[in-house]
């Protein structure tokens, strides 16, 4: 196997070469900044988006609401409106919905694990930028406060005026100054980790060499993991509301981070102040717990799909909530998730209809849903493969705000502006390029319908994405694939059929030297 190269030595040899060097001849897009990423100029697109927010914005007097929904590892192909659904045993009527009455993309892209998804979108900034690289784990000892330098889009508006809550998982650092009130959110209620990391410790079943194991448990427990449902406020305390002491409990706990949400929506829709909503479920990360109200709920009856069951009922009562409170015509919903399906804990897992899952950037880690509703605002029924980045939702969440003079200058954006693509009747992408990587190691790239990889994350055993796969460099050659023809990324068409598209290479030239002037932050992981 051919051993693989370190970023430093990847930015040693890119920085020899004059900075920005020339993207490929494929490439579109635009720079209009130097810490910006380009992006494809549509100007009439642009402006006729514009007309219409302003049209909004005269009617009801306010900047529009922000919603997103995240789903914790929710796969492709796990709702009805991606081919799941009823098909896998596990209707998905709300997202097939919103699907309906929005906008599908088909070309929406995370990052292959929770927490560098989680840090992107918030940040607007890949993770090898910001050092959050992967999950921070109980154990973990950072040498720096990630957050540090950091500018989340909940700072953003709550500077242009709106009030900011999380609501659910966290996952992106547990320490003081890593929570998200002390990050720019008003007000966090939930958990820090994610599901598994709270239940293990309670699971006799599924770990009795921790459980069963009295000096293994009292040494875990030492780790000082955070097992408890929290409240806190930008300007206040933390506080904690409760300890998960039993399965069931964190099997419910999705019900009650909505009921909390629900109650503020129709507090905040009396209030004179934009909201910005990140809801973040604790399932469907393994392990799934049934909650006692909806064991059984799926046509399949395994705990997975039982829990993508409630996810998409619990969505609907947010977005009914919403539509109770008489603000759902001024709010912008995007629900999506925060990479692939975690195969390694089949069958506690989801479906992707593509290679590879969580944990790599096959399309099968890394292509999620992504549903834009906004009733008035979005045509029903729209449907695109515009490549998307969830990255893009800080960048036109700060656009909705009318906060753009408000980006960070002093770091460099990989995040674009896609109003205008979500809310034009007809819009196409402005992003030319989704670039992929595995912590510190660019592997991949999207351009149009083609992927080009470099280096490839092989499993050595059946759904071992995580727990046995290797990364290794392509060979001779990078590896190229027609998603159009091949969405499963089987069988590479370099040379035999388009060689000049080996000049996608440029496009991760240009984009390593973005790292000369902004280099990537080291915290630790």
């Amino acid at each position: 196997m051919a051993r693989t190269a370190t970023l430093s030595l990847l930015l040693f040899l890119v920085f020899a070469t004059p900075a920005y060097p020339q993207a490929s001849k494929l490439n579109r897009a635009v720079r209009t900044a130097e810490n910006l990423e380009p992006s494809i100029p549509l100007l009439e697109q642009a402006r006729e988006t514009e007309r219409k927010l302003a049209e909004l914005r005269r009617t009801t007097g306010k900047r529009p609401n922000i919603v997103w929904i995240i789903v914790d590892d929710m796969g492709y192909g796990d709702p009805g409106c991606y081919g799941g659904g009823n098909a896998v045993g596990a209707d998905t009527p709300v997202m097939d919905r919103l699907a309906r009455e929005g906008l599908r993309l088909t070309s929406c892209y995370s990052q292959h694990t929770c927490t560098p998804t989680r840090s992107a979108i918030l940040t607007g900034r890949l993770p090898v930028r910001t050092g959050l690289i992967r999950p921070i784990l109980a154990g973990d000892t950072l040498t720096v406060n990630p957050w540090d330098g950091e500018t989340s889009v909940a700072k953003i508006l709550g500077e242009a005026g709106y009030y900011s809550l999380l609501t659910g998982k966290w996952h992106i650092g547990e320490g003081e100054g890593m929570r998200p009130h002390e990050v720019g959110f008003d007000e966090y209620y939930g958990y820090l980790p994610a599901q598994k990391e709270i239940t293990q410790a309670l699971d006799t079943r599924r770990y009795p060499d921790l459980t069963l194991d009295a000096d293994k448990l009292e040494r875990y427990e030492s780790i000082g993991a955070e097992h408890a449902l929290i409240h806190g406020f930008s300007m206040g305390d933390t506080k904690t509301v409760s300890t998960v002491k039993s399965l069931e409990e964190m099997g419910a706990a999705d019900e009650q981070l909505v009921d909390f949400s629900v109650e503020r929506i129709m507090e905040f829709a009396k209030g004179e102040k934009p909201f910005f909503l990140e809801h973040c479920f604790m399932k469907v990360h393994t392990d799934n717990f049934a909650n006692p109200k909806y064991k059984g709920l799926s046509a399949s009856k395994y705990a997975y799909k039982d829990s993508l069951c409630e996810v998409d009922l619990l969505i609907g009562r947010l977005v009914k909530a919403l539509d109770d409170a008489g603000v759902l015509e001024n709010t912008f919903v995007f629900v999506t998730s925060d990479n692939g399906p975690q195969m390694d804990a089949w069958p506690d897992a989801g479906y992707t209809p593509f290679r590879g899952a969580k944990g790599t950037t096959w399309e099968g880690g890394v292509r999620v849903p992504g549903i834009a509703y906004w009733k008035g605002m979005i045509s029903p029924g729209r449907v695109s493969d515009g490549v998307f980045d969830l990255m893009d939702l800080f960048n036109t969440a700060v656009h909705l705000a009318g906060a753009d003079a408000e980006l960070p200058r002093e770091v460099y954006i990989d995040g674009i502006d896609q109003t205008a693509f979500l809310l034009h009747d007809e819009g196409e992408s402005n992003r030319e390029c989704v670039f992929f990587w595995w912590k510190s190691e660019l592997t991949a790239l999207r351009m149009r319908e083609y992927k080009w990889h470099q280096k490839v994350l092989l499993p050595q055993s059946t759904f071992m994405h995580i727990d046995m796969a290797v990364l290794q460099d392509v060979g001779t050659a990078p590896w190229l694939f027609n998603l159009y023809i091949d969405p499963k990324e089987e069988l590479p068409v370099g040379h035999r059929r388009n060689a000049w598209l080996a000049s996608l290479g440029a496009e991760a030239k240009a984009h390593l030297m973005t790292f000369k002037k902004y280099p990537p932050k080291k915290v630790g992981l």
